[in-house]
């Protein structure tokens, strides 16, 4: 992996670790432990889809890689410990917004002596690293135990967008694609298999950041994409139509096979994401809105 750098990590040195076992029952699954964009939503009329903010996991070839550590991360971290396993994952984060980290200082495992967590991430805006930016939220006020607290071993590295990092078999590609806000996607790849994680898309894409997404999404067999709207206002649900356009047209001029919309805006309730599902599917037929719990096979 010297594409990246390797920054700083916790001093700890705890067991050797194992991967995870195969929880999913696949070689390359994807569950979604947090589905939900800005804030956390836990309300009667979110249920079904759910209200935790983003946590997207995937078991490919052994290896157990998460995309974003909202509040998602924390209901995942439970599911994990009752394996009563020695843990090793690798753990990317999108960019360093309240709603892509606010899991990780509740994720128990990071607590465990015995687990080993690695953790990818650009600089955010500010040209803070992934690390201090994991550092600062964890600091009285905002939260009563230091980043330091936590006993597994914690390997950082500062990822540079367009890179891609071998993982043994599997394959993360990297792409800036969002300026504004230094959002990175990714693309993994194992075998003839691929799925895209790219969940920063606006109204608006410039020519470069298009040519980027276009680049890192083409002929994946899932991509995972975000509907869009413009925070902090609620949506304007006379337009719907617009919450989806953009995931749709670009997996229509990418070839994608299958795509699933995430990041539901917290003022999306059940029945109306019913029924942008059932817009989105006459669009592009091969289209499912992402719930807490789902579960998906990208090789069968």
């Amino acid at each position: 992996m010297s594409n990246f750098e390797l920054s700083d990590s916790q001093s700890y040195l705890p067991q050797e670790s194992s991967p995870m076992p195969s929880i999913l029952g696949e070689d390359f699954t994807v569950k979604f432990w947090g589905v939900r964009g800005l804030i956390p939503t836990p309300t009667s009329n979110t249920r079904r889809y759910g209200g935790n903010t983003a946590c997207v996991e995937m078991y490919v070839a052994g290896q157990s890689l998460i995309f974003d550590g909202g509040t998602g991360l924390r209901i995942l971290g439970k599911n994990w410990q009752e394996l009563h396993k020695n843990l090793e994952a690798h753990l990317f984060f999108t960019n360093s917004q309240s709603n892509r980290i606010q899991g990780f200082p509740f994720f128990a495992p990071a607590f465990m002596a015995e687990n080993c967590f690695h953790i990818y991430g650009n600089a955010a805006s500010n040209g803070a690293s992934i690390k201090q930016c994991l550092c600062d939220q964890m600091l009285q006020p905002h939260f009563p135990y230091p980043l330091q607290v936590m006993q597994s071993d914690l390997q950082f590295y500062n990822l540079t967008p367009g890179k891609e990092i071998e993982l043994k078999d599997v394959t993360v590609q990297t792409a800036l694609i969002n300026k504004a806000q230094r959002s990175i996607g990714y693309r993994i790849n194992w075998n003839k298999y691929s799925v895209a994680y790219v969940t920063d898309l606006h109204q608006t894409i410039d020519a470069e950041d298009k040519e980027r997404i276009l680049h890192i999404i083409k002929d994946v067999d899932l991509l995972i994409a975000n509907a869009t709207y413009t925070p902090p206002t609620a949506n304007n649900h006379e337009c719907a139509e617009f919450l989806w356009e953009i995931p749709v047209q670009l997996s229509h001029t990418a070839n994608v096979k299958r795509l699933v919309i995430s990041h539901h805006h917290p003022d999306d309730h059940d029945e109306f994401l019913d029924h942008i599902q059932e817009q989105v599917k006459s669009a592009f037929h091969n289209t499912i809105l992402a719930s807490e719990g789902m579960t998906l096979a990208v090789n069968k």
